[in-house]
Order: C-alpha cells, then sequence, then structure tokens
C-alpha cells in the first residue's frame, strides 16, 4: 500500500465498510464466566453474518470452527512447500469477536449494541475491541480476493470468542496448530495502536507495537474468624486484619526497574520530544535509574510500564450488617513485570503483607509473555506498513500491561506482535471497556490499508 493514501481515500474505505462493522455491532457477543450469561444465539448469529457480509472471503477461505464459537479461517499460499519454507512461511492474524457487558445503556450517546453509523464514526460496544479490527481484515481481505490476489504462503485469521473471560479458544487454535506441524512466521493481535498524547512532550502520534504483555494474577487473599454478633468485635477481626493486608500492598508497590523494551521505545520517540529532552531520552540506557524515578512520579501508564502492579478489585465479609465476618476476602489483579513470575509475585506479596493469618490463592495465573524481537523482517515488515499507512507517526516497541489472546501463540511463534491499526486518542482508549466506545470511520478505513497492505507483503 503506497505512502499516498489520503484522509479522503482513508474515509471513502471506511465509508463504504462502515454498515458491515455496524452490522456486527447489532450482535450480543457479550463474554462471561457464568454460562447462564451467555447468549449462543447471539454467537451463532454473528457467525452466521459473515457470509453475507463477506462473501468472496467465505468462498475463497478454509473456515473451521474450534471450541464452539472460535473461527479459524485459512488462505491457502500458492508457493509449494519446498519455497514457503525457505521464505516468510504462514502468518497468523488475530482478533476477538466477544464483548464485555454493559454497566449502563442510559450513559451511552447511542444505544450500544444498534450498530449506529454517524457522519464520522461507527457507534457501538466492540468498534475498538475488537470488532473492528476483526472486520477490517476481513474487509481487507475482501478487497484483495476482488482483485484478484493470492498469497504467497498461507494467511490464518484466528478470531476468538472469549478473549474477554478464558481465552481457551485461542489456546485451542494455537494447539490445532501445533498438531498440524504448523509454526507460523508471523502472529499480529491487537493491543498497542497509533496513539495519540501517550507520551508526555512528545506530540507526534505513537505507532505503539506490543512485543510482549505482562502476566496476569488473580490472587485471592483470605482471613478466616470464630465470627459472632456485630455489637461485641474483638480487634483484628477478619475484616480488619484483611484491610491492614489491603493498606500494606497499597503503601508498598513493587520495586521499579525499565526493561530493555521500554529503553529502546523511549529512544526511538526521542527524535519527536523537544530538544532538551530529546537528548535525555537518546541517552537512556545510560539514564536508566532516573528515567524510572521519573517514569514512577508521573503514575498511571508510565509507572505501571517499570513495574509489577497490583489492584485489589473485589472485597467480601460478612453478609448481614450486624453479623461478624467469619471469612473476608480480596481480590488482588496482579500485572506481572516482564523479568517477574507468579511464583516470585506471590512471595513479595507474602513478604509485604507479613501476616500468617492471610491466606494467599493463586486464582488464575499466566507468565509474562516471552519478549519478541524488534531486529528481525518480521518487526521491520511492520515497520514498513506502518509508516506506509501511518506516515507521521513513530513505530515503538513497547510492553503491553493488558492481556490478549496472541499469548496463546507464544509457544508456537517466536514473533508475536500486538498492533491494531486504529488512532486512538487518550479518550478513545479510555472508551474500551467504558461508555461511548466507538471508532472513527477514516480511522476505520486506515485499519483496512493497514491489513491490505501487510496481506498484500506476506
Amino acid at each position: 500500500m503506497p505512502s499516498s493514501l489520503t484522509a479522503l481515500s482513508a474515509a471513502a474505505l471506511g465509508r463504504a465498510a462502515a454498515p458491515k462493522l455496524a452490522r456486527l455491532l447489532t450482535y450480543r457477543t457479550v463474554s462471561s464466566r457464568v454460562p447462564e450469561e451467555m447468549e449462543p444465539d447471539q454467537f451463532e448469529a454473528f457467525i452466521a453474518a459473515l457470509p453475507e457480509l463477506f462473501p468472496l472471503v467465505s468462498a475463497a477461505l478454509q473456515l473451521e470452527r474450534v471450541n464452539g464459537f472460535g473461527l479459524l479461517y485459512r488462505w491457502p499460499g500458492t508457493a509449494s512447500p519446498e519455497a514457503a519454507a525457505d521464505g516468510r512461511g504462514p502468518a497468523v492474524l488475530m482478533a476477538h469477536y466477544d464483548v464485555v457487558p454493559v454497566e449502563d445503556p442510559l450513559r451511552w450517546d447511542y444505544p450500544p449494541f444498534a450498530g449506529t453509523v454517524t457522519e464520522t464514526s461507527i457507534e457501538g460496544r466492540g468498534a475498538l475491541d475488537d470488532k473492528g479490527a476483526l472486520a477490517a481484515v476481513l474487509e481487507a481481505a475482501e478487497q484483495l480476493l476482488a482483485e484478484g490476489f493470492s498469497p504467497a504462503g498461507d494467511i490464518y485469521f484466528s478470531f476468538g470468542n472469549n478473549e474477554e473471560t478464558a481465552g481457551d479458544t485461542a489456546a485451542a487454535a494455537a494447539a490445532l496448530l501445533a498438531e498440524r506441524g504448523i509454526r507460523p512466521w508471523l502472529v499480529l493481535d491487537e493491543g498497542g495502536a497509533v496513539a495519540s498524547g501517550a507520551f508526555p512532550f512528545v506530540s507526534a502520534p505513537l505507532a505503539v507495537v506490543g512485543v510482549s504483555e505482562k502476566g496476569i494474577l488473580d490472587v485471592e487473599l483470605a482471613v478466616e474468624d470464630a465470627g459472632g454478633h456485630a455489637s461485641t468485635p474483638n480487634r483484628m477481626g477478619a475484616t480488619a486484619r484483611l484491610a491492614r493486608a489491603v493498606v500494606r500492598l497499597d503503601r508498598r508497590p513493587f520495586p521499579a526497574s525499565l526493561p530493555e523494551v521500554s529503553v529502546e521505545m523511549v529512544q526511538r520517540l526521542s527524535g519527536s520530544a523537544p530538544l532538551p529532552l530529546r537528548l535525555v531520552l537518546g541517552n537512556a540506557a545510560h539514564l536508566r535509574g532516573a528515567l524510572t524515578r521519573v517514569f514512577g512520579l508521573l503514575g498511571g501508564e508510565p509507572n505501571a510500564m517499570t513495574r509489577t502492579t497490583v489492584a485489589v478489585t473485589q472485597l467480601r465479609g460478612s453478609k448481614g450488617s450486624n453479623v461478624l465476618a467469619t471469612r473476608a476476602t480480596a481480590n488482588a489483579n496482579i500485572r506481572v513485570a516482564v523479568g517477574e513470575t507468579v511464583a516470585s509475585t506471590v512471595s513479595r506479596l507474602r513478604s509485604i503483607i507479613r501476616d500468617p493469618k492471610v491466606s494467599l490463592r493463586v486464582v488464575e495465573g499466566n507468565e509474562p509473555s516471552p519478549v519478541s524481537a524488534t531486529d528481525n523482517a518480521q518487526f521491520a515488515l511492520l515497520e514498513e506498513t506502518i509508516r506506509s499507512c501511518f506516515p507521521d507517526a513513530v513505530p515503538v516497541p513497547y510492553i503491553m500491561l493488558g492481556g490478549t489472546d496472541s499469548r496463546r501463540f507464544t509457544s508456537i511463534c517466536d514473533a508475536v506482535y500486538r498492533f491494531a491499526p486504529f488512532r486512538m486518542s487518550a479518550a478513545d482508549r479510555a472508551s474500551i471497556h467504558a461508555d461511548n466506545e466507538r471508532l472513527g470511520i477514516e480511522t476505520f478505513g486506515e485499519g483496512i490499508a493497514f491489513y491490505k497492505a501487510l496481506m498484500g507483503d506476506l
């Protein structure tokens, strides 16, 4: 895709495909860990709509269902197995079509499952996370097929149905490829974006490409007690002891450090910073300690980039207002930094809490993902495609703070990256999992152009 993609042509691409994405947003494909809260008919309806919306893809690509509602497409390449072995090999483009629940539809400007298209945007739950990327991938393939294009190597589309909860569909898809002896040359999932206002004092948009992601760990803190009537409480009952543990975790954050990926990110964006700051950021490797402290002071995302974070998200105690709790629990949602492990994190939690009466139980845990290289042909291809479609953006690697389905593919691919080719402001990023999620029509068009260019070079 040439770099001459204009705003007009991007808007035209997005406008033409907007009704397709809008249709997909009408299906209430809400993920839940409670089976009774799922609507299987909505997932089936979503899948049934795809051949109608993308008929050339449906005719040319092979589709199989994975783990019930997961979708694995194969676009056969034209190269011989021998040539493919010497070339780039198969690629996997990922997305997911499940969405998180809507808390209060009345807070939305447009009904969250209406799939409203305005003059400038496509509105609805899942527009950014992650039906927009799925629709952009399929629309790009649809256009390439209409132009008579066939890829040299196999291209797979792996679309998950439970990324927001279990993620076991992506694991099943990766296992299926492994059983068939398929080791992808490249895997690309959601994650980064063309983000504006993502780094202090840097005005240029940053095309942040996730090369790894933090581990995700849920730990239950629990305290047992005799309980009793609330009129005769004892000191350090279950809730008080639990509260003390939570406060200790809040007051003693994990130690901070700036990993190599973050150092490279800072050095790459230094050219877009004002002159005094440019010199500092350009020497990030030599000023790592000072920059680590600065990132910590900035709070929010910069601080989270430097350390394992702990957020207590759920608290439970007595079921009665006048009953002392016999058991009090808290859930700590932890994002494990690259270089740490689940075991080392739990060990540090124990040392911070310093109370043997507070038990710790790992509810669910994933280790941080391996770090994919930035000096290989795969990252160079992503950079080239980003610069072509987003010439004003600075491509930089980073470690994702959240989790994606792509972590399930790191066992079969050494080059796993996370980048959604959409421009996102701070407000756009804040709308993910929140109210008024939307995708700009021109932004959608740029995403289609990106996937079209990328697939055209595979």
